[in-house]
């Protein structure tokens, strides 16, 4: 779908007083987290891939250039993709179900994942694509007028536009928001936690467990700074949903799933949800099936088996593992189909039927 295309379809369904009409090409503006160099050439600190650059030189993310000497950034105010979602399509199954979010994305990523499904804008660089003109200072207004309780950024790795989603993230929050963001977690310490303290909620991808499979499918990646990235938003305190896309034959082996979920039941504890979601052939995997569902159940009974409380099933709707069971009684506590909510019946973080504490960032 080409840009502009998809800037039509975004504004159907946004209230068009909420931001300026697309604009062009963005200014480039002074980026935080890095360090000069000997003879002009910098290094980033915001990811772990620490690029060094030359004048005139541009990161991985294509996000950020060494201008002059100094490190600038292209992804400030100047979001590619503007929607409201259902919160559950981020996915979050325990905060505010049924809530509306306000998500936000700049275009550009520091991986360059294989079976990506929004390859078109976030493989795109922000200083050339088609792009929003909003304000940190915009989207709070932006986000109530269009009946949102949560701020999300999302689609691309927001991470990325750190300046830029910290702004809009402390904005939100001053004005009684709730804020999250959806990660790739390819993220250094330091930017991490000054984000962690305006978030409330975070979804990270945990794509496999195992470098090759990180190195194959993100050019270079590894696995290590992205379990820290869990480990730090854990200790924050911040709730914390994972996603695994199960992909045929690249990371489905039971092996390697069972020991992610002993690895997260260990060093995150038996109530973190995980969501299992399935494959569809995208970008350059698009030679290879979707997921089989019987595979997905597979992954959910490894999970349960290693102790883990609440492991769903995505991108199936209808499936009786999109709903929420209380870990105590057994019971449906919140029915899906797809990203509508059936029945909610967790009253003040309790199971309804039997009392039990459910896990979540819940309304009432």
């Amino acid at each position: 779908m080409k840009k502009s295309l998809l800037l039509v379809l975004l504004c159907i369904l946004i209230s068009p007083a909420c931001f300026a009409q697309a604009s062009g090409k963005a200014a480039p503006r002074l980026a935080e987290y890095w360090e000069k160099l000997a003879d002009g050439v910098v290094q980033c600190h915001l990811c772990p891939r620490n690029c060094v650059l030359r004048k005139g030189e541009r990161g991985f993310c294509g996000v950020r250039i060494n201008k002059d000497g100094a490190l600038y950034t292209f992804s400030y105010g100047n979001p590619i993709a503007i929607h409201v979602d259902p919160i559950e399509k981020k996915p979050f199954f325990h905060v505010y179900p049924g809530s509306s979010a306000f998500s936000l994305a700049v275009a550009g990523c520091n991986m360059r994942c294989l079976f990506c499904q929004n390859w078109e804008i976030s493989q795109a660089r922000p200083d050339e694509s088609m792009n929003y003109d909003l304000a940190p200072q915009a989207v709070a207004p932006a986000a109530r007028e269009n009946g949102c309780d949560f701020v999300v950024f999302t689609y691309t790795e927001p991470t990325t536009f750190f300046e830029y989603m910290r702004d809009c993230a402390r904005e939100a929050k001053a004005s009684g928001l709730k804020v999250g963001m959806h990660s790739c977690g390819y993220v250094n310490p330091a930017p991490l936690k000054e984000l962690l303290q305006y978030m409330d909620a975070v979804n990270v991808d945990i794509k496999g467990f195992s470098d090759e499979f990180y190195r194959k499918m993100g050019q270079g990646a590894e696995l290590k700074p992205v379990l820290e990235t869990l480990k730090t938003i854990h200790a924050s305190g911040v709730w914390l949903e994972l996603t695994n896309l199960v992909i045929p034959g690249e990371n489905d082996d039971p092996k390697q799933i069972k020991a992610m979920c002993d690895w997260i039941q260990a060093n995150l504890g038996s109530e973190v949800p995980l969501h299992f979601s399935r494959f569809v052939p995208a970008f350059r995997l698009q030679n290879l099936p979707p997921t089989p569902v019987s595979t997905l159940e597979d992954c959910r009974r490894i999970a349960m088996a290693a102790g883990l409380k609440y492991v769903y099933i995505g991108n199936v709707p209808g499936h009786p593992a999109e709903n929420t069971y209380c870990p105590n009684c057994g019971k449906p506590v919140v029915r899906r189909a797809g990203y509508t909510i059936l029945e909610n019946r967790i009253r003040k973080g309790h199971c309804e039927f039997c009392g039990a504490v459910i896990a979540g960032i819940w309304k009432d």
